[in-house]
């Protein structure tokens, strides 16, 4: 007799139907591009059909599906994203064209990685109660599958891959943790998912060395030579790699971000810029840029201006801009008030969805299977109120689960659930800090990413919870193998 198909099955299918319906299926979702494309392009040979492009069918409006496949450049970008591009151009060139890149590939490949994250998650739960496990898969498509962030992968954004990494890191930690016996092949693929996600971006650089410490904590779990090589040497590899990519990080970009970190964060608004400017260690005459970004046009000073390195680029350091606010916790908490307001948005509503051929109107955006993107940004609280006591309970049941875990694997467990929870965080501060208001909503991506895992957990341990009361099933999963 022919086994049924499984639950883990199923939440996969149900994923590959609204990747198809959302992303291949006219009228196709995808994100208009607001400039950053550029140097994904430059590092994987593409280029605009048309030359002679204007600006406003590049940017903002309409989402751009067809590229010219060129020659492979060297843009200069250094990112775990640029050699996922390149697959897709050759999976392109093998089905499609040798010369117009469908960026409908993209797709492909971001939605074959989040089917693995899913087909993780839900085979790593499969020992649970029934309840469990249809909870499981369908928060897993209702949430993650939702066009909010599906929609990223038809585009050359960076967020999908922080997205499908960050899921497979996660699967895989707690899939590693409560092996009864220790797997190398599976405490690698964890390694190279928290590898492939802190290297997407700068942005994501602090994120490696969190995970690199929850990797330790996998040294505990054997006593073999080869497993703590393995650990110390992927560990000390993520730290490593995480520092360098902060201080080898092209200086351009370094700079954009000062500039929006003081000019569109620090002074703006600001009732005194000119003594916060002496503060931070520059002239007050800059006093003058304040609310401008780095992209501002005819500002007073231009962001170019030799001066701005005599007086600015030369003299300023995030660590300078932490000091001001911790010295300053009020003005602190009324820019984090301004990420909460944000922070419950997980698409960028300011850049179009549909390409121009479908004649709708330049900036729509779609809402295919949005569901989840629209109710937590119109009914979730976006207040710093709201977000405070959520994190404290998410991490008060996490320590009671953590005390009462009988093993190191449970332990870990709950800690990897915990290390979401300061990704999520520390995503959180460092647009702050790290590029003031400018595109908050896109670039909390990852901070949404993670409180989203945290709701989905919170919401499946109270359902786990119920389950076991009545079906007696263990406080987390345990297997001895992935047959």
């Amino acid at each position: 007799m022919r086994r049924m198909p499984g639950l883990t099955f199923w939440t996969m299918a149900a994923a590959i139907v609204v990747m198809v319906y959302v992303l291949i299926v006219k009228p196709i979702v995808g994100i208009a591009d607001n400039g950053d494309f550029l140097r994904i392009m430059a590092s994987t040979g593409l280029d605009y059909l048309d030359p002679n492009l204007s600006y406003e069918d590049k940017y903002f409006g309409n989402f751009i599906r067809e590229f010219k496949l060129a020659s492979l450049g060297i843009g200069g970008y250094a990112s775990t994203q640029v050699p996922l591009v390149i697959i897709a151009t050759w999976l392109n060139k093998l089905a499609y064209s040798r010369d117009v890149f469908d960026m409908r590939f993209m797709t492909v490949v971001y939605g074959l990685l989040l089917l693995a994250g899913f087909w993780a998650v839900t085979r790593f739960h499969r020992t649970l109660p029934l309840v469990s496990r249809i909870a499981i898969g369908l928060l897993l498509v209702f949430v993650f599958a939702d066009v909010g962030y599906i929609g990223y992968f038809n585009s050359l954004f960076g967020e999908p891959v922080s997205l499908v990494f960050l899921l497979l890191t996660v699967a895989l930690a707690l899939a590693t943790a409560t092996r009864e016996k220790p797997s190398r092949k599976l405490l690698v693929a964890f390694f190279l998912c928290a590898i492939w996600l802190t290297g997407s971006k700068i942005q994501n650089a602090p994120v490696g060395i969190l995970i690199a410490l929850l990797g330790l904590r996998f040294l505990g779990m054997s006593r073999e030579a080869a497993w703590r090589r393995t650990v110390i040497g992927f560990s000390a590899f993520l730290a490593l790699g995480s520092l360098a990519m902060y201080i080898f990080a092209p200086k351009q970009l370094k700079e954009i971000n000062m500039y929006q970190t003081v000019f569109y964060g620090v002074v703006k608004d600001s009732p005194t810029p000119e003594e916060d400017l002496e503060e931070l260690g520059v002239s007050k005459e800059l006093a003058v840029l304040a609310g401008t970004n780095f992209f501002t046009a005819d500002t007073p000073i231009p962001q170019r201006d030799p001066r701005m390195y005599e007086m600015f680029y030369n003299h300023m350091s995030h660590g300078k801009i932490a000091l001001f606010y911790l010295k300053h916790p009020g003005r602190l908490f009324e820019k984090l008030e301004i990420a909460a307001e944000n922070g419950m948005t997980i698409r960028p509503y300011y850049l179009g969805t549909y390409e121009k051929s479908e004649g709708m109107p330049r900036g729509a955006v779609s809402n295919k299977f949005g569901l989840w993107s629209e109710w937590k940004r119109t009914y979730l609280p976006n207040t710093l109120w709201f977000l405070l006591p959520f994190c404290l309970l998410y991490y008060f049941i996490l320590w009671m689960e953590w005390r009462n875990a009988g093993s190191l694997g449970g332990r870990i467990y709950a800690e990897t659930f915990a290390l979401v929870g300061l990704i999520g965080i520390i995503s959180f501060l460092i647009p702050v800090i790290g590029d003031g208001e400018a595109d908050l909503s896109k670039h909390l991506f990852l901070f949404n990413v993670c409180f989203d895992i945290m709701f989905v957990a919170s919401l499946l341990w109270i359902v786990h919870k119920a389950a076991i009361a009545f079906g007696g099933r263990p406080a987390y999963p345990r297997y001895d193998s992935w047959q």
